[in-house]
């Protein structure tokens, strides 16, 4: 079985973050570990509250996360968008270190909406890539990694596009919102289930 690690947070969006999780579910293939990624106003270490203000019960806490993967690696970790979601995603620095981790060992590094932009290009793991998000948050990245100076070292020789609903390059898969979460969705299952499962997948849920 392949693994996957999901890192929520309060504000996180609801569609962009379940689809993944229930498509990755259904392929039998992978097991989908959800994160609560604490932040000051969480009264219950597994319990995050959407944008929406819908609360999920997270599969691990943060602390039982860490332990689970002390030492090895999920195949794949995927953060979604909303906000502040992604911002408080991003302000996790065992979040932005796992991340780093994960990319470096050659495994799957994905993020969907406003994530791309405000979290990953903060790992670096962007430099060099192609890549979408949310439109206009591109625009935004400065925001959240520091200086002029240092967007231009974490997004080096990459290339933002509009054109498509996802992005895969190499190991980094992003995806620009809610409205392609069930393409992007589909994309990760091929990765980590096979082109044969996800055809499969894709005619039980997507072709009706």
């Amino acid at each position: 079985m392949k693994t996957a690690v999901v890192f929520l947070a309060d504000g996180f969006e609801e569609l962009e973050a379940l689809t993944p999780v229930d498509y990755l579910r259904r392929s039998h293939e992978v097991d989908v570990f959800t994160v609560a990624v604490p932040t000051a106003a969480m009264t219950d270490p597994y319990i995050v509250c959407s944008s929406h203000k819908i609360p999920l019960i997270a599969d691990l806490s943060f602390d039982e996360f860490k332990n689970e993967f002390a030492e090895e690696l999920p195949d794949l970790v995927f953060c979604p968008g909303g906000m502040p979601g992604s911002a408080n995603l991003a302000a996790n620095k065992d979040v932005t270190a796992f991340i780093k981790k994960c990319f470096a060992a050659g495994k799957y590094v994905s993020a969907i909406c406003a994530a791309p932009a405000v979290v990953l290009a903060k790992t670096g793991v962007l430099k060099g890539k192609k890549w979408t998000c949310y439109p206009e948050m591109e625009k935004d990245v400065e925001q959240y990694c520091g200086s002029e100076a240092d967007v231009k070292e974490v997004l080096e020789g990459s290339t933002h596009t509009t054109e498509f609903p996802f992005v895969t390059d190499g190991t980094v898969i992003t995806s620009r919102g809610a409205g392609t979460a069930e393409q992007f969705a589909m994309e990760l299952v091929r990765l980590l289930a096979g082109q044969e499962i996800s055809e499969k997948l894709r005619k039980v849920c997507v072709q009706r």
